[in-house]
């Protein structure tokens, strides 16, 4: 049963994630791979406000982890997009805080759950206990940095630089 989450309306639901830990991203994308692990599970998570947006390279063969072009788009959006093209809707759940979120996944067939109860749903599995090996990296190196920063042509570029 493959699950598609609005990845910060769960970390906001988690005890031990906070909003405002620089790392949020990857500790979530850690935790669920801990809970796909071995049980033949996916997720689908979306973050709002990546740079450049798109896949991740956090991403692995069971947890696909999307962020949201910055100021162009949102987490919300993407996972409407694809409860609308979802083909085998029966089979999806969907992991949100958002109701109106929620609604739309309902009237499409889709089955949903809320960010908290996903939340006792991972506490509940023991995805704490698993070790998977291995660590995400999310910082930015300074050469990726000043890439999309000439990508976004940012007229502000040297001060940033110097910061």
């Amino acid at each position: 049963m493959p699950y598609l989450i609005d990845g910060h309306n769960l970390i906001a639901g988690l005890p031990d994630i906070r909003l405002d830990d620089p790392d949020d991203e990857a500790k979530l994308v850690n935790k669920l791979k801990s809970f796909v692990a071995g049980g033949g599970k996916k997720c689908s998570v979306v973050f709002d406000g990546g740079i450049p947006g798109g896949q991740s390279a956090m991403s692995n063969n069971a947890v696909k982890v999307t962020f949201a072009a910055a100021e162009r788009s949102n987490a919300d959006v993407i996972i409407k997009r694809r409860i609308q093209r979802a083909r085998d809707a029966k089979y999806w759940i969907v992991v949100t805080s958002d109701h109106e979120v929620l609604n739309f996944a309902s009237s499409r067939g889709l089955r949903t759950m809320t960010s908290s109860e996903f939340g006792r749903l991972l506490r509940s599995s023991g995805e704490d206990q698993i070790d998977l090996g291995e660590e995400i990296d999310p910082k930015i190196s300074d050469d990726d940095l000043e890439h999309w920063l000439r990508q976004f042509g940012d007229e502000d570029e040297d001060n940033i630089a110097d910061e």
